[in-house]
């Protein structure tokens, strides 16, 4: 298992070059070997979170394997794991597996109706890449691949979305699914611009001639770069990987792609692509611009906290099950940014449990909400009413995604926002106060949202409805446990991220 992070990143690639070579009209041997690679990568996740050495005078970087690539400009295949990216590797495992099952429902709608079914190979190689791509990024060490798999991750969401997603109907328009899938590739691409400028910069300016992150971290901390020149780059840094993460006021792509894309996109999509950005800006911006996080942390902060605010408000007032999801999405990104901001032990270690948690619960939304979707044809709260009658597992594992996404006790998400307050009062406490205002909106939002949508009087048009499958309940069980292993023993989870956040605070001035 001493190349699993290598495998991690091969074996999407390897899978999605087999699904190629296979006849388009194999659909099920297409589906069964998608899921079976989906459980190889939840296995070899789980490996990586589970061996991970997080005892005191371990390595801060674990597993690190180097492969020379251009040795002319220092850039090399460089891979290893810290304690903020192995629970997110994990993570990207759940999310995969859990995923690729939703993927392999066949819809109710006839081949010549659904994309999907008319394409099935093709959805699941474009699927893959984006996996390896989201891999690659968590694992990278080396600044140039860390962005070759940013971007990898990114290309393939512009097909997934245009090709097989929905266009959504509302009163007076119709928001095409085009329109969805090229306002997010666009912004992203652009914010993309702004961290290769960063990229480029911190390579010139550190004049060691690699992209070893490890080597730019010491030479930041050394003195590499002076305080004006991180003052200038941080913000390149912050705004093009605080898009990805849903940064107000760059985030109203995200909304709007969850709204158009298919269920397991927009599982992967909310579930681990929005993780990336939060990500970035820990890898790049804190640990080789220290300086530069450190004079803008409170602009940061801000913005995080008008996300937490201004989605939870925006989410209160969309009648659309997926924009009420996506603009929450919105609102508990504003925690991780927050935490982020904090530059607080404390702060940060509940960022990065809120990645995770997050990324987890709004697979799990996102899942149950395209089963309703698959049998009722509408996502309209306005329409929906009482399903719980009908769909009890739906019902049951929505309520679960739902409380731990107002903060219940016993819930992961309560853990993370908790550790996320603590370390917003030790630095900006006003700020600190209107975030939990923000978690207070939310439980309103989150618990009329369920009264009427599952426990209000059922419309007779809605007797016909059939509850979860065996297979969509796996997938749900599957991400509702850590959902409930977080929030009942968060202990394994922040013992992993604590020597991270450590090291990633260490060259702070």
């Amino acid at each position: 298992m001493e190349r699993v992070l290598e495998w991690l990143i091969y074996l999407p690639m390897l899978t999605a070059a087999a699904l190629i070579a296979l006849p388009a009209a194999w659909r099920t041997l297409t589906r069964v070997l998608s899921i079976a690679s989906g459980a190889l990568l939840m296995a070899g996740s789980a490996w990586v979170f589970i061996a991970f050495d997080h005892s005191a005078g371990a390595e801060t970087f674990q597993m690190v394997k180097v492969y020379p690539w251009l040795e002319s400009v220092g850039i090399d295949f460089r891979l290893g794991v810290d304690g903020v990216a192995a629970p997110m590797i994990l993570l990207t495992g759940i999310v995969a597996l859990t995923g690729t099952v939703i993927a392999a429902n066949v819809p109710h709608e006839p081949p010549a109706a659904n994309a999907v079914e008319r394409s099935v190979k093709t959805y699941y190689v474009l699927l893959f890449v984006l996996i390896a791509g989201v891999y690659g990024t968590f694992a990278s060490l080396d600044l140039f691949f860390f962005f070759f798999f940013y971007e990898l991750a990114i290309v393939p969401m512009y097909l997934l979305i245009a090709v097989w997603g929905k266009s959504s109907t509302f009163k007076d328009f119709v928001r095409t699914k085009e329109y969805g899938a090229l306002k997010l590739v666009l912004m992203i691409v652009a914010a993309s611009v702004l961290v290769w400028i960063g990229v480029i910069a911190i390579y010139v300016w550190a004049d060691i001639g690699t992209f070893n992150i490890i080597a730019l971290r010491d030479a930041a901390q050394d003195g590499a770069f002076s305080s004006g020149f991180q003052r200038t780059v941080f913000p390149l840094v912050m705004v093009g990987f605080g898009l990805l993460a849903g940064l107000w006021p760059f985030h109203t792509w995200s909304p709007d792609g969850h709204v158009a894309a298919p269920t397991s996109v927009s599982m992967l999509h909310a579930g681990v692509l929005m993780k990336l950005g939060a990500f970035g800006i820990i890898r790049v911006g804190m640990t080789l611009l220290p300086d530069g996080m450190d004079a803008w942390s409170l602009v940061l902060f801000i913005l995080g906290t008008v996300n937490v605010v201004y989605g939870a408000i925006a989410a209160m007032a969309q009648t659309d099950l997926k924009y009420v999801i996506g603009y929450s999405s919105v609102s508990h990104m504003g925690y991780v940014l927050m935490g982020i901001a904090t530059l607080d032990s404390v702060g940060l270690t509940g960022a990065t449990l809120q990645m995770f948690s997050h990324g987890v619960m709004t697979a799990l939304f996102f899942a149950v909400v395209g089963a309703i979707y698959e049998r009722a044809h509408t996502r309209d709260t306005l329409l929906l009413n009482g399903l719980a009658s009908r769909m009890g597992w739906a019902a049951a594992f929505f309520v679960i995604a739902g409380l731990a996404s107002l903060g219940l006790p016993g819930l992961s998400g309560f853990i993370a926002e908790l550790l996320v307050f603590i370390g917003a009062f030790r630095t900006e406490p006003v700020l600190g106060a209107l975030g939990v205002l923000g978690a207070a909106i939310t439980a309103v939002y989150i618990l009329r949202l369920i009264a009427r949508v599952f426990f209000g009087q059922r419309d007779k048009q809605w007797d016909g409805l059939s509850d979860l499958t065996p297979r969509e309940i796996a997938a749900a069980g599957a991400l509702a446990a850590p959902l409930l292993l977080a929030g009942v023993w968060p202990a394994p989870f922040l013992d992993v991220i604590r020597p991270g956040v450590d090291a990633a605070l260490g060259g702070l001035p």
